[in-house]
């Protein structure tokens, strides 16, 4: 039988081609469109680049048996039809680390030299201090999550000489934290925190994590970013603490409903931070995704080994 995989991407041909050299004698089949992988959808094993436009084709995709996803986050996949047809799914964690690191510091420093409001009084020609004061030097920062992204971030905080209070589901230790807390530790911690930073994905655990009371728990006057998911936090409740003071502002690269809605309150805020799911966009994307995490596991696949980067277990839900 034919061996076919689906990139579901429009890739660069030198991509293609270490693909290719990977699974020699497998049919490959690219690009982003249904006309172009929708006819393929029947007799692939592999496909890499899922996207929901190929539900509908999964009950006649009986020879599916893996799928790549192309982000780190799988919230949106059907896990479930994934798990009844017994299809192997691997994610693109760590892809993003070094982006959203930055992109983590970049809201961080934004925040904490003013940037976001010198470049508002840049466009107005008005020249005034605005009040500018914090660094980030010897402050603590809440770290939830100590994935691949968790781990670049406290790396890059150490430099800062800042004190790392990390957040896991199991609470176990980790290079660069200085402390490790379960999730249900959260609001003990939160009060003595400067800076508070999602970058948990979204699960059944993590859905709603900060609400209202989470946000009273945190200190006054502190900043949260989330590059997480939109659903980890009850945005009525952040609204109302920025809106109230209780937290000084907010770095926001995710949100409930996306994009975010015109009649948002958070778009005119003064102290938000607002980029549209941006935080992992980088020039060496599809590279990693290709040469880290596909042609490793492709080779494992084509060998009838298992798969072993960024495999996904569905009870877990990531």
């Amino acid at each position: 039988m034919e061996k076919k995989i689906i990139i579901a991407h429009d890739l660069e041909e030198h991509l293609m081609s270490e693909v290719k050299e990977a699974v020699p004698g497998w049919t490959l089949v690219t690009g982003k469109d249904e006309e172009q992988w929708g006819p393929h959808m029947s007799d692939a094993a592999v496909v890499a680049g899922w996207k929901n436009a190929m539900i509908p084709y999964l009950e006649q995709a009986e020879n599916l048996k893996w799928v790549q996803s192309w982000s780190a986050g799988i919230d949106s996949h059907p896990l479930d039809e994934f798990e009844k047809h017994g299809i192997h799914l691997t994610s693109a964690n760590g892809v993003h680390a070094f982006p959203i690191a930055e992109t983590i510091f970049a809201m961080l420093l934004g925040w904490t030299r003013k940037i976001h409001t010198y470049t508002r009084q840049q466009q107005e020609k008005k020249w005034h201090h605005a009040g500018l004061k914090l660094e980030l030097h010897g402050k603590k920062l809440a770290l939830l999550g100590a994935g691949a992204i968790g781990k670049e971030t406290a790396k890059i905080a150490k430099a800062f000489g800042m004190e790392v209070a990390g957040f896991r589901r199991s609470g176990e230790k980790e290079e660069y934290f200085d402390h490790m807390y379960k999730l249900d530790q959260l609001e003990d911690i939160l009060p003595d925190c400067d800076y508070t930073v999602i970058t948990l994905p979204l699960t059944r655990e993590t859905e709603g994590l900060f609400k209202k009371q989470t946000f009273e728990a945190m200190k006054n006057g502190s900043f949260v970013v989330n590059i997480g998911r939109g659903e980890i936090i009850d945005e009525q409740a952040m609204t109302s603490a920025l809106q109230k003071g209780k937290i000084a502002g907010a770095g926001l690269d995710v949100f409930a409903t996306e994009p975010l809605p015109e009649d948002s309150p958070l778009w005119e805020m003064e102290n938000v931070i607002i980029t549209p799911h941006t935080a992992g966009s980088t020039e060496y994307y599809n590279d990693r995704v290709i040469k880290d995490i596909l042609i490793p596991n492709l080779k494992s696949f084509a060998d009838d080994e298992k798969l072993s980067v960024n495999v996904v277990d569905y009870q877990k839900g990531y």
